[in-house]
């Protein structure tokens, strides 16, 4: 992580810094990572890496649950729609309880929550159970999803917000071959096997207790709500003391005004930003359509197509290397232009290989369409995800998050009975096609109506109308 540091400059701390420097410009402004904030993006990636695995265990049991409990393709749009309903409540009142109660222990009980949800998932007797069950798990899912780049942008420098969101995605998206690989040793072992898949789902139980010892609250969201502390001030001091590099001059530490308590406050009003929450909603709601769409239902479609069960998910295993190296890959852009600028190219690409895909005959092809669609997705993932966390204040940016995000989900629900109905209708190739078309959409609106984010810090971007 060093390597996106700046190279020949050295931080001075600013041990004595003056009353009127706020706690989070000083973070802001932090001119690179330390090592704790390395321990920190760890954790999160582990958590975030759980939440994955989690999220796309039913797709890659879904097969074999179809097979065994002799389901229609609209209850298994059904199955899927359910997931995404309790993602889209997780959403909004995850957000909403971060932001009275804090990010962390939001995030904590969130992944408990989640984790306890998908074991008795693998414990369900028949269909509706596992609806009902699935529901509780996507609940948890999105609530931690929420938070995790929430916290990234309140915990981390201001100037490596992208980057350190694509760091974050990439660390996470290694649960999809993880899950993937697991699915295609487990499921083909016999009848019930695929319940084992939703155990693997719940292992995040794990790095959640772990963050009770290691992960500390927003200084962030502290200052905001009048509860930062002497604790708070020396976590930033250590934080600075810790981002030392070679030669060169300091880099000076802008003062701004410390965050004025919610309480004690009507602004900002939270109407001034109801066109950002229209735009990046509707920004979500179509590249969600289009994300899930595709990746959610290409197990169920390989096989339609004429596909065997363990073909299906050799092939899906193979495009679950990508999304890692798709992160990875807005590293070098993410920061450097305009992310709705950025966001805009990335849809037309993923558009364009969606096509391809739709209408490929050849196995070689329909691989390697399929490979860039999954892996430009996920770099549009992580600017999208970085831009979300930015546009909107710390007293409202959980739950204004939260409800783009459960649009997002929303349009999920809805979209897999119209994948559904288009899967009955015009194949496989239609359902593709869709997507494309849901993707172009999504690119068009970010770049025409979302507000620019470049080169500027939370409080700038904040203060825009």
């Amino acid at each position: 992580m060093d390597s996106i540091a700046d190279k020949g400059t050295v931080y001075v701390p600013n041990e004595c810094p003056s009353p009127e420097t706020a706690l989070t410009s000083r973070l802001e402004h932090l001119p690179s990572l330390s090592r704790t904030h390395i321990k920190w993006m760890a954790l999160l990636g582990v958590l975030f890496l759980c939440d994955v695995a989690d999220i796309n265990s039913l797709s890659y049991a879904l097969p074999a649950i179809r097979s065994e409990w002799a389901l229609s393709v609209t209850q298994v749009g059904a199955l899927t729609s359910y997931t995404f309903l309790g993602m889209l409540l997780g959403a909004v009142v995850g957000g909403r309880i971060s932001d009275r109660i804090g990010r962390r222990p939001t995030l904590i009980a969130a992944t408990i929550f989640y984790s306890v949800a998908s074991v008795l998932c693998s414990l369900a007797p028949d269909f509706i159970f596992l609806a009902i069950l699935r529901f509780f798990t996507g609940l948890g899912l999105q609530a931690v999803t929420g938070v995790l780049i929430v916290y990234v942008a309140e915990m981390f420098p201001g100037r490596l917000r992208g980057r350190l969101q694509s760091i974050l995605l990439g660390i996470g998206l290694l649960g999809l071959p993880l899950i993937a690989g697991a699915a295609r040793i487990i499921v083909p072992i016999g009848p019930d096997s695929w319940r084992w898949v939703f155990v693997i789902g719940g292992l995040g139980i794990i790095p959640a207790v772990v963050a009770l010892f290691i992960l500390p609250e927003s200084v962030r969201w502290q200052e905001a709500r009048g509860r930062a502390d002497h604790a708070t001030e020396q976590l930033v001091a250590k934080l600075e003391r810790e981002c030392t590099l070679r030669g060169g001059e300091p880099r000076p530490i802008p003062v701004e005004p410390a965050a004025t308590p919610v309480e004690h406050t009507a602004s900002p009003s939270p109407s001034r930003y109801i066109g950002r929450v229209l735009v990046i909603s509707l920004v979500l709601a179509f590249g969600n359509l289009g994300y899930y769409g595709f990746s959610s239902w290409l197990p169920t479609l390989l096989v339609e197509r004429g596909y065997t069960t363990a073909q299906a998910l050799t092939f899906t295993t193979i495009l679950a290397i990508s999304p890692f190296i798709g992160a990875l890959a807005a590293l070098p852009i993410t920061d450097r232009w305009e992310r709705k600028r950025i966001s805009l190219v990335l849809c037309l690409l993923i558009a364009t290989a969606m096509i391809v895909f739709a209408v490929a005959q050849s196995p070689v092809v329909l691989v390697a369409a399929g490979f860039m669609v999954t892996l430009l997705l996920q770099t549009n993932t992580a600017v999208l995800y970085a831009y979300l966390a930015e546009i909107f204040p710390t007293n409202l940016r959980g739950f204004f998050a939260g409800i783009a995000n459960g649009s997002g989900r929303l349009a999920v629900v809805l979209g897999s009975f119209l994948i559904a109905a288009v899967s009955a209708g015009f194949g496989f190739t239609g359902v593709f096609v869709t997507t494309a078309i849901s993707l172009l959409l999504c690119g068009l609106t970010v770049a025409v109506f979302g507000i620019s984010t470049r080169n500027r810090t939370l409080s700038e971007i904040h203060e825009t109308h």
